[in-house]
């Protein structure tokens, strides 16, 4: 082995699944070589990091960054900046928002080529499943599609229309098939607009929206779909699962032998309905947040094992989109790619100590969705032979978060004000410094296309 390196990060405290020790980590060609104490040789660059934490780069399974075609809503530099900033190294971005929507090898490629030019980390791809479209699945698969993604209700965007089950289940077994997985947005579509016409009789205002979203909504959406995956033998993947009893039905397919995972969202796990009231439009998000009990109880199956990804679930709209006078016609999505990571981690360091929180928290940021997405031979871990993808924490930061800061091309988040112990410190992609010091660093390189094993 060379004793000359690419990179020399010295002296961080490294987190791995099994624990953090003081290290080196020696970095050539994009990728780690060594990681151990006081390793010999010299860098071409070196970064002293005493005091920090360094994890395994945070890779964001669930962003809408919505271009080609609405990137005034924020586009692919502005989202991928914003996530290096909140510490992220990858994401995997959504196919609806986009025109045209990810549904097909063409509108594939379209994403690539955008993202290619314009993202600052690395990133991969998710197709869409849609009625019709059961017949683009392999091409998208053969593209390097992470995924297949559905909605069971109203998905907002016109040109990505919900799958009802029997799309969801001719959808799934072609996946099954080619060994995808389908990504359901899991609320029931004919409860949503019979609770949606009650509650909108009685007002427009933020409670009424409120009382139009129950948790069953999720509930008989998530069994549906599990039903589905289980008649398939399709794997399974629920996105930003908001409620303890949504993770309950999963925990208990698992046990039967079902291929489910869960992923959950920061906003679930650090606000609440009150925060709805509170913010308004900035909170607005489907499905809503919940009642604090519930929030709690999240943590409490987060904590137990029961939740498998974290995923910020981003989802920026212009401003005007997010003004009203009727709560239930503004846009909902949260903005939370670069705030919600470091939140987490700051609630996480408030309820366990670092040496337990850290390395559980990074597995749910990184190593899980490596492995679920079938990206671990590259991405996920603090290893040799992986590639150089490094977030530098700063455990003793404390500081105030404001939406001046925030890198999105809309300025507009719910945690404005909000006290956090985390700073992130230096986001690395395969060697090369992202973000640091507070700004993207300048000359930072398009990132690279990741497709699965």
């Amino acid at each position: 082995m060379s004793d000359h390196y690419d990179l020399m990060v010295r002296g961080a405290t490294v987190v791995t699944p099994a624990g953090a020790t003081r290290a080196d980590i020696a970095v050539a060609d994009g990728k780690i070589v060594r990681i151990g104490p006081d390793i010999p040789g010299a860098a071409s660059a070196s970064i002293g990091a005493s005091g920090l934490h360094v994890i395994a780069g945070i890779i964001d399974s669930h962003v809408h960054f919505n271009e080609p075609g609405r990137a005034q809503w924020e586009g692919l530099e502005h989202g991928s900046c914003a996530l290096a900033a909140g510490g992220g190294t990858s994401f995997f971005d959504m196919p609806l928002n986009s025109l045209p929507p990810v549904t097909d090898a063409a509108s594939f490629a379209l994403k690539r080529a955008a993202a290619e030019r314009l993202s600052r980390t690395d990133f991969g791809i998710w197709g869409g499943l849609v009625p019709g479209n059961v017949d683009q699945l392999e091409p998208m698969r053969d593209a390097g599609a992470i995924g297949f993604k559905a909605f069971m209700c109203d998905s907002g965007a016109e040109e990505f229309p919900l799958s009802d089950a029997a799309t969801l289940r001719a959808g799934m077994k072609r996946a099954a098939e080619l060994g995808m997985v389908v990504a359901v947005h899991a609320e029931d579509e004919a409860l949503a607009r019979a609770r949606t016409a009650e509650q909108h009789a009685r007002g427009t205002d933020v409670r009424s929206w409120l009382g139009s979203r129950p948790v069953e909504l999720e509930l008989a959406a998530i069994r549906t779909a599990l039903d589905i995956a289980g008649e398939t033998r399709c794997g399974l993947h629920l996105v930003h699962v908001s409620t303890p009893e949504g993770v309950a039905l999963a925990r208990d397919a698992k046990k039967l032998g079902a291929d489910v995972s869960v992923e959950t969202c920061p906003h679930y796990l650090l606000l609440s309905d009150r925060d709805v009231i509170r913010l308004g439009a900035p909170a607005k998000c489907f499905p809503p947040l919940r009642p604090d009990e519930l929030r709690l109880g999240l943590w409490r199956e987060l904590e137990g094992g029961s939740i498998d990804t974290i995923g910020s679930d981003h989802s920026p709209a212009p401003p005007e989109m997010k003004k009203a006078d009727d709560f239930f016609s503004i846009w909902g999505g949260i903005s939370g790619c670069q705030h919600g990571f470091e939140l987490l981690l700051s609630e996480a360091l408030a309820r366990r100590p670092a040496e337990i929180a850290l390395p559980f928290m990074s597995a749910l940021f990184s190593a899980n969705v490596a492995r679920r997405f079938r990206i671990d031979r590259t991405k996920g871990r603090l290893a040799a032979g992986f590639d150089a993808d490094l977030t530098f924490i700063d455990i003793a930061g404390e500081h105030t978060l404001s939406n001046r800061d925030l890198l999105y091309m809309h300025r507009q988040g719910p945690y404005d004000g909000r006290k956090s112990r985390v700073r992130i410190a230096r986001t690395i992609v395969r060697g090369r410094t992202v973000f640091a010091q507070g700004r993207i660093a300048p000359g930072a390189t398009p990132g690279h296309f990741i497709r699965p094993s």
